[in-house]
């Protein structure tokens, strides 16, 4: 049975992601009144660089960096209690786990922008390195709040803690916070700063093309539903029933709706410069510390 819940949760997270990638585009473009790509053109589009040569620029490290950054998403889905039910690997599995995979994945885009030599991707490199130095904290504070409640550092304890303990000061401040992070944690506008299409033409994956671009899109989107999915876990746990197939029903569905507050969010502010961003960063960094003060004091 577990070897089946971690199985879904890799179909589930491969076969989905690319279609909230979709519904953010289509509802991106319906906010700027265009027509917009159909809701499936992710989907095309990983099948269409699956289909090209690779163009390699760089060395060894350029070429392993995509197949890091997939294997890191893809060890994180795994651990993820779809359904609101845990699997196997997300019992043995701890925070410090999680914040290491995915932490491993930014660093892998590190390895391929800064190998490849080019001067777009060494600026798009140093603002990954900035953003990954001021948001991972805030996902480990998120963790780390969950943990505190429960004593304990294991995943399923801390991502239901709320379920376990209900609402809380702390909890609910950690929550707007994790709102106002979550831009930044899928790289959507305002805080699209790493690629910034315009700027410096998509950053580090400038170099990048046929399928080792397409494994770095795709942990992209991965990624983007993990960080969705870590949401309505831990802060909607009025959607849980404890029937299987009702719960991942209502957490899809909720997903979609973060997905598309991630769309408004997105397509209705400007992009932000890197200095104003780390502003932000470090007052959502000063209030998530102060809910862990809280939660220790059982507020």
């Amino acid at each position: 049975m577990d070897i089946l819940l971690i199985l879904l949760n890799i179909i589930l997270f491969l076969g989905l992601a690319p279609l909230y990638e979709g519904i953010i585009r289509k509802l991106t473009a319906k906010i700027q009144s265009r027509q917009g790509p159909p809701i499936y053109q992710p989907y095309l589009d990983i099948m269409k660089l699956l289909g090209k040569d690779n163009l390699v620029s760089g060395n060894w490290a350029f070429k392993l960096a995509p197949m890091m950054a997939f294997a890191a998403v893809t060890a994180v889905i795994t651990i993820v209690p779809i359904g609101f039910k845990p699997n196997y690997l997300t019992h043995y599995a701890d925070v410090i786990t999680i914040v290491y995979l995915l932490t491993l994945a930014g660093i892998s885009i590190l390895l391929g922008a800064l190998s490849s030599k080019n001067a777009y991707a060494m600026i798009g490199a140093s603002r990954e390195m900035v953003t990954m130095i001021m948001v991972e904290p805030i996902l480990a504070m998120t963790f780390i709040l969950g943990a505190v409640k429960m004593k304990s550092l294991a995943i399923d304890a801390s991502m239901f803690s709320v379920l376990s303990n209900g609402y809380s000061w702390s909890v609910v401040l950690m929550l707007v916070v994790y709102v106002m992070a979550l831009q930044a944690f899928v790289a959507r506008q305002p805080f699209d700063i790493s690629e910034a299409e315009v700027e410096i033409l998509e950053g580090p994956f400038i170099e990048y093309s046929g399928p080792n671009y397409a494994l770095f899109k795709y942990s992209m989107m991965l990624k983007q539903m993990f960080y969705a999915v870590l949401f309505v876990t831990v802060f909607m746990p009025f959607l849980f029933t404890g029937i299987f197939i009702i719960d991942l029903l209502l957490q899809l569905i909720a997903v979609a709706v973060v997905f598309a507050v991630i769309a408004l969010l997105g397509s209705t502010n400007p992009r932000l410069r890197i200095d104003q961003a780390v502003k932000y960063y470090a007052v959502l960094i000063g209030v998530s510390l102060c809910t862990i003060a809280m939660s220790v004091y059982g507020i």
